[in-house]
């Protein structure tokens, strides 16, 4: 059964015949499937400040990790914070641009031997000084480069979200299975601080019986095309912000409530004659309801004003995290009756050393992963729904996996 099909019939299934057949090309345009796209290389991204000498010498249990994609993302976040983890290098670079690749190559200590192109990966299983793969991709290759690694031997961490269909992240937690290698997604919150502490404090029912979650990301992003930005090319990015960057607020909905949603109901926004949103939606909004009564609204934008913030509000007080999710900076206030309270757990930045150093953990000693494939293949299971729900205006009832209930 082709991607295309399987929405098709879970379209059927939830909206009601051919009512929800007719709207089947509005979800398959959210869900998005990389057909006829591959890893290619690409310019220098601009701002990038390449280190001026080798990292610094690792202990001898160290895990390897190969960089698959030097984008500004790996290149501006990722790959500076290995220097702060404890037990994990760079020991590989893979990308399609030569210069590039020599470049960041030389800046790492990589030598030219483990500096791989996309055509010649395959050569990596025979790199015994590669232990690890980081795919650092766009979302809709996510799947077949995850599989690439694990037939070459290596452990995998994903960067979210981990696919654009649940079927790829069913292929992607079977092809971890075959190879008996770890697979981990990439969720940096689950390492970060502010939000570790703002669980433990849900835990402890620090706000009483929680009653609401809102959670908002969004930002104004400025003017191009499909062909300039993979973030607005459906075979990409899937629907846009909401696997993007809204995928954080709804994390956040699960970790801090400690439930699955039942239901979903959602809708989205795409302006007309923009070609920012020609493929992918502007605007997408979400409400969730929770066996415990609970209930979260989220929001996620192209297109609007800058925001970054999770609210928890309960029977007794309330929790405000803005920025909530961040790179850096983020906050957390404690709100108990009429006192307040600025809590300050850690700093932020630890979240991308920490989120390296646990697939290390699990590498050597079988730490179990807090973040695995699962956990992926249950968010993407929540966005379909969130999009079958917006294409056919209907209520969707969810099981306890996160599929839709036929």
């Amino acid at each position: 059964m082709t991607d295309f099909e399987l929405t098709r019939r879970r379209l059927i299934q939830v909206g009601g015949g051919a009512a929800a057949a007719s709207l089947m090309v509005t979800a398959e345009s959210a869900l998005g499937q990389a057909r006829g796209v591959s890893a290619a290389g690409q310019p220098m991204p601009e701002g990038v400040e390449l280190p001026d000498a080798p990292p610094r010498q690792r202990r001898s249990d160290s895990v390897g990790f190969a960089i698959i994609g030097l984008g500004d993302y790996a290149l501006k976040q990722i790959m500076p914070r290995f220097d702060q983890s404890e037990r994990a290098h760079i020991a590989a670079l893979v990308s399609g641009n030569p210069r590039k690749l020599r470049e960041v190559g030389e800046a790492y200590g990589i030598p030219p031997e483990s500096r791989y192109s996309y055509d010649s990966f395959a050569d990596i299983a025979a790199d015994n000084g590669v232990e690890a793969a980081y795919v650092v991709l766009p979302s809709g290759l996510h799947a077949e480069w995850t599989e690439r690694a694990f037939a070459a031997g290596k452990h995998v961490m994903c960067e979210k979200p981990m696919a654009l269909s649940s079927e790829e992240c069913e292929r992607m937690i079977a092809a971890s299975n075959r190879a008996n290698r770890k697979l981990m997604i990439a969720y940096r919150c689950h390492f970060e601080p502010y939000n570790l502490k703002a669980v433990e404090l849900m835990e402890a029912e620090a706000v009483g019986d929680l009653r609401l979650i809102r959670t908002e990301h969004s930002y104004r992003m400025g003017p191009t095309t499909p062909a300039e930005n993979w973030r607005v090319s459906r075979a990409l990015a899937g629907g846009g912000p909401l696997e993007d960057y809204g995928i954080y607020g709804l994390q956040a909905a699960l970790y801090l409530s400690g439930e699955m949603p039942e239901r979903i109901s959602a809708a989205t926004h795409r302006p007309i004659g923009d070609q920012r949103f020609a493929e992918i939606f502007a605007h997408v909004s979400v409400q969730c309801r929770f066996p415990s009564g609970a209930a979260a609204h989220l929001v996620t934008s192209y297109d609007s004003a800058g925001l970054n913030m999770v609210e928890t509000r309960g029977t007794s007080g309330a929790l405000m995290m803005q920025p909530a999710t961040n790179y850096s900076g983020n906050t957390l206030t404690l709100e108990a009756g009429r006192e307040k309270h600025d809590l300050s757990p850690g700093n932020s930045n630890v979240q991308f050393a920490r989120q390296l150093d646990h697939l290390a953990d699990a590498i050597r000693g079988g730490t179990p992963i807090r973040t695995p494939g699962e956990m992926g293949l249950r968010d993407v299971r929540l966005i379909e729904a969130i999009y079958a729900s917006a294409a056919t205006g209907r209520t969707i009832m969810l099981n306890p996996d996160g599929t839709m209930r036929s």
